[in-house]
């Protein structure tokens, strides 16, 4: 089975494109697929944070995970700071990437624009997840476009570090993600649905109640028409309310468009769908959430299992690229 590898990083909150995008994926291939999932909170230390939160965030992420359906009898499933290999290779590998490799990074221009302090890390961290993909011989990384130069760069790391010091990294490749994966926000429909979205009023959160989500799908934006058609470009908002409904039924947006003559039946059906697919993560991460010493129990187990694997890995560079054993 081909070995796919997919990160958390803790910040915002999670909401139902990262569901639709990435958990649910997870869910229904982890039986058919070597499948990794880790929550990357090193990741999380690239910009400004606050200690406490991103540890309560590492818990929160890894019990909704459970919660949603991860099978850690099934996958590997940890958290990346408590499988320290993952550094242990980040330096071999910055050892093998050139400076302006990393500094073109378009997540690095976009991000460090907007900070006084520039954090090392976030030119690095880039590297970093290189050796997330590449510690476990990942196959297949399923990202968005927003991501897919990172896996470029793990690509061509491999290759440079393969053809100087010998084979050792399986190359890994980009896959795409659901298209439904891309959720817009409901109060800005020309945006996508973030975690770290200033407003929480256009986000479908995970662990919003049920009623808290059903209000905000039938606030959301439409458009000045009443005609209820399957048109991104033209009327963003309907078309974002037809690709959620979509995304939580299984079917597809401009057929369902045509079961409706009004906003208003629109924007119930979909409330509905939305709170039928995610109250029942939001109940069991209530459960898990109440005994947090199971999650923690799930958590070593996985980095166990992760230490096994990414030690040999990490032996197996140190002596490539010239390291004498200890």
């Amino acid at each position: 089975m081909p070995r796919r590898l997919t990160g958390f990083t803790p910040s915002g909150d999670l909401h139902l494109g990262n569901y639709i995008g990435a958990i649910a994926p997870i869910i229904s291939q982890q039986a058919t697929t070597d499948t990794v999932v880790f929550i990357s909170d090193l990741h999380a230390l690239t910009l400004d944070h606050v200690p406490a939160e991103v540890r309560r965030r590492t818990l929160e992420f890894a019990t909704v995970l459970l919660a949603a359906g991860a099978d850690p009898q099934v996958c590997l499933f940890l958290v990346q700071s408590h499988v320290p290999e993952h550094t242990e290779l980040h330096y071999l590998l910055e050892c093998a990437t050139g400076y302006g490799e990393a500094h073109r990074m378009i997540q690095f221009k976009e991000k460090a624009d907007r900070q006084q302090h520039v954090r090392m890390s976030l030119l690095t961290y880039p590297i970093l997840m290189a050796a997330d993909i590449l510690l476990y011989d990942t196959d297949e990384v399923p990202v968005g476009e927003d991501q897919r130069q990172h896996v470029e760069l793990a690509r061509d790391v491999a290759q440079r570090f393969n053809a100087n010091y010998g084979p050792t990294f399986t190359v890994p490749r980009a896959v795409n993600p659901p298209i439904a994966a891309r959720i817009m926000d409901l109060t800005s429909p020309t945006d996508k649905m973030s975690k770290s979205a200033a407003s929480a009023a256009g986000t479908l959160r995970l662990l919003d109640e049920p009623q808290v989500l059903r209000r905000k799908v039938m606030r959301a934006v439409t458009d000045g028409d009443n005609e209820v058609a399957f048109d991104p470009a033209r009327k963003p908002g309907v078309s974002n309310l037809l690709s959620i409904l979509a995304a939580c039924t299984g079917g597809e947006p401009a057929r369902l468009a045509g079961r409706f003559d009004r906003y208003g039946e629109l924007k119930s059906a979909t409330a509905d769908a939305v709170v039928a697919t995610l109250t029942p993560i939001r109940a069991r991460y209530l459960e898990l959430a109440a005994d947090l010493q199971h999650v923690r129990t799930v958590l070593r187990a996985g980095a166990d299992r992760a230490h096994e694997l990414a030690g040999k890995k990490v032996e197996q560079a140190k002596a490539a690229i010239g390291l004498l054993p200890s």
